[in-house]
């Protein structure tokens, strides 16, 4: 008797996925709950574990396929498998050495324990490249090896190349000369983020207002409070926490900039479901902090760190990633000191946050130095008014140069 290995019932907004990579060839032992294959959706990647410990029989659909919930990917023969506990090493040709036979017991579990902090993108590309793991080393969170260290490690490693020998006479040509391409087709979220990013621009009337805020007030709360609030809370205190709740407080006062239109009705949302970009190796996902205005700083710092860990890692769920009623998108982390985001449709609006550079400004008739960050409001203008966007950035500036206003709320 054979079991089935089907593709996992995909979320109602997704409509199919792609298989990215087999880890296992026909033939080959599975452990239960070893991961298969992945398959990647516009989202997220997501992996296929074996539902029982046996033999892979027979790979139903190759890479690169298009598969829907359901669809039939592979047959394994159920049975006890020696060491099933551990992913099987795969068989090598005869006559060759194996690892098993001949690399030392630590060296093995070494390579496991590297191995496991790979993530699926950099799997994959490990796999391709035929890189070892172990001469790797991971940028991410606990070493975790993440695509573009294995993208870096590549480059690095193929940066000077040894120059080929000619046989005598015959010219070499100029490595200058040489004018390489590359055509690589675009992920599915690649895709996905560029369909959606030109969907906005054509069905909304977008336009951005700009403001910006002296942030000594937010960095002095920091500076007074960042040990006490790490020690009894176990995380950082960063800025997202006070933009996401001086966000809320102007979405309060301006419930326009939380709706969304539905055909000729605009629907006023009546909750806080905030969108955080989060940028990754595959692109940008935007996983959503569910009731804003409920949680306090430290549970959004918490959530907001698990989901940029999880993120990076390829684990964050579908659910994560869907709905929302406002974005906050941050690219002052990449250096970006301006900048329109597109609003994330069908959201009406997003803050962009930008980095923060001290400026000469003039206080009280007085010219100071002070930490001052550029935002942008990008809004559809179809149903928010250029007042209603330009108060909403008064309000976030109000609140975050007093921040006691989002304690007392005013």
């Amino acid at each position: 008797m054979t079991i089935e290995v089907r593709v996992p019932q995909l979320p109602e907004s997704v409509a199919d996925a792609t298989i990215v990579s087999w880890h296992k060839k026909p033939g080959d032992t599975v452990a239960r709950d070893e991961n298969l294959v992945d398959l990647e959706t516009d989202k997220v990647v997501l992996e296929v574990p074996a539902p029982a410990a046996g033999t892979l029989l027979e790979i139903k659909l190759k890479d690169g396929t298009t598969v829907t919930s359901g669809q039939l990917l592979a047959v394994i023969e159920p049975g006890a498998v020696p060491g099933a506990s551990a992913p099987a090493i795969m068989a090598a040709p005869s006559g060759a050495v194996t690892p098993a036979a001949n690399t030392p017991k630590s060296e093995a579990a070494k390579a496991d324990a590297v191995a496991a902090k790979l993530s699926p993108a950099a799997k994959r590309v490990v796999e391709e490249n035929k890189v070892d793991p172990k001469a790797l080393t991971g940028s991410g969170r606990d070493g975790r090896v993440s695509k573009s260290d294995v993208v870096n490690y590549l480059s690095a490693k193929d940066a000077a190349p040894p120059a080929p020998k000619a046989p005598a006479g015959t010219a070499v040509p100029s490595a200058r000369g040489a004018r390489a391409e590359q055509r690589v087709p675009m992920t599915r979220l690649r895709a996905r983020i560029a369909e959606r990013m030109v969907q906005a621009q054509a069905s909304q009337a977008l336009l951005t207002s700009f403001n910006e805020v002296d942030l000594k007030a937010v960095n002095e709360l920091r500076a007074r409070y960042k040990d006490p609030f790490e020690k009894q809370h176990g995380v950082k205190l960063g800025f997202m926490s006070f933009f996401a709740k001086a966000c809320v407080e102007a979405l309060r006062k301006f419930p326009a900039v939380n709706a969304s239109v539905d055909g000729n009705d605009i629907v006023y949302h009546e909750y806080f479901d905030i969108g955080v970009a989060v940028s990754t190796d595959r692109g940008l996902i935007v996983p959503v902090l569910r009731d804003a205005d409920l949680q306090s700083f430290a549970e959004i710092e918490k959530t907001i760190g698990n989901f940029a860990a999880r993120a990076r890692a390829g684990t964050i769920t579908m659910e994560e990633l869907t709905g929302g009623t406002f974005t906050i998108t941050n690219g002052g982390v990449f250096g970006s000191l301006l900048s329109t985001p597109i609003v994330n449709s069908p959201q009406s609006a997003i803050l962009g946050m930008h980095k923060i550079q001290d400026r000469p400004v003039a206080i009280d008739g007085q010219v100071v130095v002070r930490p001052m960050m550029y935002i942008a409001l990008t809004y559809d203008h179809r149903i928010i008014d250029g007042r209603e966007a330009v108060q909403f950035l008064v309000t976030v500036k109000q609140c975050l140069e007093d921040p006691a206003r989002m304690v007392l709320g005013v």
